[in-house]
């Protein structure tokens, strides 16, 4: 049973897509007090979009719900091993300003849309009934950035789980990529935060990718190679207040 946290909230439709690349692709762009993690010799750079649902703080009887589209790597840091972001898009102006002002991270407002292709749905959020037909049903996920003064950004793809439902082993490449349980982000100085969940419920999956811009947004080319692709299933999530490292 996961302990219960000050934000509570339910991840839908993530889409983990992950690309190998050399540690030192990865090093020259940390902060200070953070080193490249890696598996197997390999650093990696992840694009991870997903759905939040009913996110609010403990006790309230009710939250808000929106997409976040991220392009993260993997590190050591003072607290221990953690992802690092380079961006968090959000479609939440309210929560990306509250961010950027008490801590200056790297949110930015972002129109954006979770549908179904085969559904009528298009609330914006992967939440009602046709967003929770089973495994299998294709999710599109677009992301335009309007955040101004900031490089643009765009990511729009369909992608569809394929395989069996596995949990990650210990030890291995999809653990290290997916059960991660600590970020850090630099702002006007180094933060971290804590969440906590069950191991995700993962499936080999598609991706149909017709934009993407998120690497060159934040100073990367685009790897060439094609990615590790993971859907995952629900998931029920709490996170902890963010803090500065001391």
């Amino acid at each position: 049973m996961v302990k219960r946290r000050w934000l509570e909230m339910t991840w839908r439709d993530a889409l983990f897509c992950h690309w190998p690349v050399d540690p030192a692709v990865v090093a020259g762009t940390l902060p200070d007090r953070l080193s490249v993690a890696t598996h197997e010799g390999d650093a990696y750079l992840s694009v991870v979009a997903f759905a939040m649902d009913d996110i609010r703080p403990r006790g309230a009887p009710v939250g808000l719900s929106f997409p976040e589209l991220n392009l993260r790597t993997y590190v050591e840091g003072p607290a221990g091993r953690g992802v690092y972001f380079y961006n968090l898009d959000a479609a939440d102006p309210i929560g990306v300003a509250v961010a950027r002002r008490l801590f200056a991270l790297p949110y930015y407002r972002a129109e954006m849309d979770v549908t179904r292709p085969r559904s009528a749905d298009s609330s914006g959020v992967a939440g009602g009934p046709d967003a929770r037909d089973g495994p299998g049903a294709p999710v599109r996920f677009t992301s335009r950035r309007t955040h101004s003064g900031v490089p643009h950004a765009r990511f729009d793809a369909t992608y569809e789980p394929t395989g069996e439902a596995f949990a990650a082993e210990p030890g291995s490449l999809d653990a290290f990529l997916v059960e991660n349980y600590r970020f850090y982000a630099q702002g006007n100085r180094l933060y971290r935060g804590e969440i906590a969940h069950e191991p995700w419920t993962l499936r080999e999956a598609t991706v149909d990718t017709r934009a993407n811009t998120l690497f060159e947004a934040n100073g990367f080319d685009r790897p060439d190679d094609d990615p590790i692709v993971r859907y995952a299933e629900p998931i029920e999530v709490g996170a902890d207040r963010i803090r500065s490292v001391r």
